[in-house]
């Protein structure tokens, strides 16, 4: 027989969000437990960051941070942001003796290893008297129709026994990176009770392009270079100021991974190659007795423009007959098209690399049916759902880890309550 136990709360998924959940729970007296279908837990932070876990953004200040995510309901943020800062993350690793820096952009990573953030988590779990069951299955959760006598209202059947709580919070994660375990269980527990759900999609990917190979782009691959990139318009645009990266079958870097979680499909990305340069006015007025060839005029008038690119663009078909030709002697016409197609590079995305690829998922539990003060469910009382099973999507840069220590926090404190 199968053995039967009762926690105050259960967490499924033993992830960034739930570590965090349970560690406060559990200092705040109350029996808590963490069971995950995998026997390694915190995989996702461990390959973050290059290895090293960009774990925050400086930007999360207590200030409205609703502008770093993407959501049908991005104000949905706002209370768990400024409950819970960036500072009061690194206070924690402070505490633990854990080293950390700034890279760009408010982004802050470790010193030494993602496997610090994962050990301090483990170490707040087991200070807390926190009890894990890695390596199990769930293969039911059904609520109970009257509570029990010891406050029950929620039953998990899963290899490992029965369990029974108060409280079952949901921080399953998204699709992102399937190989370390992402599932879509989340999202199928959350429609049991109810819940919709907006379409999970490919987050901060990489997006492949038609033709890619035969344009001859493939021949860039390992090119990268800063530029000012958009998609959408009017109140629907997205712009982003960072790097380029091109690869062999498509473009990838922190642009794209950007306004990856803003494109739709058949929307056009453009591409401001040299966002310094208005550089068809530039061609056209500064042309005027000059000898020099219109190639070597292009590369005095973006030097940050990669030779290798300068070169690919200028052998285009459009372009070809003027490269070696002198500045002076090339139309005004020419040189207006020659600038505007550097200055906005427009090109329709095929699609993305997928979950595979992805660092997070699009879309998630709809979180107008989520309370946004206590991440509770407003359909099932003593269910909460936090981290990237919601449809809270950050900006790449820490926000989405940030969203997962910053839900976690305001789930158990309102879990821990009751």
């Amino acid at each position: 027989m199968m053995p039967q136990r009762f926690f105050h709360t259960l967490i499924i998924g033993a992830g960034a969000a739930g570590m965090m959940c349970a560690a406060r729970i559990g200092q705040k007296g109350r029996s808590v437990a963490l069971i995950d279908h995998a026997v390694k837990i915190g995989e996702k932070i461990r390959i973050s960051g290059g290895g090293r876990c960009n774990f925050t953004n400086r930007n999360l200040n207590g200030r409205d941070g609703s502008q770093y995510y993407v959501s049908q309901q991005p104000r949905f943020v706002r209370h768990a942001l400024s409950r819970y800062t960036a500072q009061d993350f690194m206070n924690l690793l402070d505490r633990h003796g854990i080293a950390y820096h700034e890279k760009h952009k408010g982004q802050m990573f470790c010193d030494r290893s993602a496997q610090d953030i994962i050990a301090m988590l483990q170490n707040e779990c087991a200070r807390s008297g926190v009890s894990w069951y890695t390596g199990c299955a769930v293969a039911a959760v059904c609520a109970l129709q009257a509570e029990s006598a010891e406050g029950a209202r929620f039953e998990v059947c899963t290899d490992q026994g029965v369990f029974r709580c108060r409280n079952l919070v949901v921080a399953t994660g998204g699709l992102a990176v399937p190989a370390v375990g992402a599932t879509p269980f989340g999202y199928e527990l959350a429609k049991q009770f109810g819940h919709s759900i907006v379409p999970p999609e490919a987050a901060l990917v990489p997006l492949r392009f038609e033709h890619w190979a035969q344009q001859g782009f493939d021949s860039l691959a390992g090119i990268a270079l800063p530029v000012r990139i958009a998609t959408g318009e009017g109140r629907q645009a997205a712009v982003f100021h960072e790097d380029l990266l091109f690869r062999h079958k498509g473009l990838s870097g922190p642009a794209i991974l950007q306004v990856s979680s803003y494109w739709q499909p058949g929307r056009a990305l453009h591409i401001d190659l040299v966002p310094d340069t208005r550089l068809a006015q530039a061609l056209c007025d500064g042309k005027h007795g000059r000898k020099i060839q219109l190639n070597t005029a292009l590369k005095q008038l973006c030097p940050a423009l990669p030779e290798r690119l300068l070169d690919f663009w200028l052998a285009r078909a459009e372009f070809a007959p003027f490269a070696a030709q002198k500045w002076a002697d090339t139309p005004n016409a020419v040189l207006q098209k020659l600038g505007d197609s550097l200055n906005d590079w427009t090109l329709l995305p095929s699609g993305s690399d997928g979950h595979k690829k992805a660092e997070a998922t699009r879309g998630g539990v709809n979180v107008k049916e989520i309370d946004p003060k206590t991440m509770q469910s407003k359909l099932q009382s003593g269910l909460y759902f936090i981290g990237e099973v919601t449809d809270i999507t950050g900006w790449l840069g820490g926000y989405n880890f940030h969203w997962a220590w910053a839900s976690a926090v305001c789930a158990a404190e309102a879990a821990a309550g009751l």
